[in-house]
């Protein structure tokens, strides 16, 4: 996402990610208590259910607003779901879409976000 700003830099090795929100560099990441909180927010099963459903790239903008929510949390930013429905970013709805899959793949991937930049496509492996 959109790096800028001043202090400490996302740390991609522990899922963070940097974005600009409302003109101020934030870090989200998606810890365990912020994944619990999107396991209730989505009626999910267990995180495999959870991957599955965000997986499914059916979001809505309400989705879009819990993640983001949860991320900025998860990244030490005291926040609430009103809060970031009020916040803009560059781009629009895309740069939202495009924060929410960066975090996404970071969280569920094990770090693979970092090897392949959001856009790459990777060979097939058959």
């Amino acid at each position: 996402m959109t790096i800028g700003g001043k202090g400490a830099r996302a740390n991609r090795h522990r899922g963070e990610v940097e974005a600009v929100i409302d003109g101020e560099r934030r870090i989200l990441c998606l810890t365990l208590g912020a994944l619990a909180e999107l396991e209730t927010a989505f009626s999910a099963d267990g995180l495999g259910d959870l991957g599955k459903r965000l997986g499914a790239g059916r979001l809505r903008a309400k989705d879009l607003i819990a993640i983001i929510g949860a991320g900025l949390r998860g990244g030490g930013n005291a926040i609430d779901d009103d809060e970031v429905a009020a916040m803009s970013v560059e781009g629009g709805v895309a740069a939202y879409a495009k924060l929410v899959g960066e975090l996404l793949t970071l969280t569920f991937s094990g770090g693979e976000a970092e090897r392949a930049p959001a856009g790459a496509t990777r060979p097939d492996p058959s």
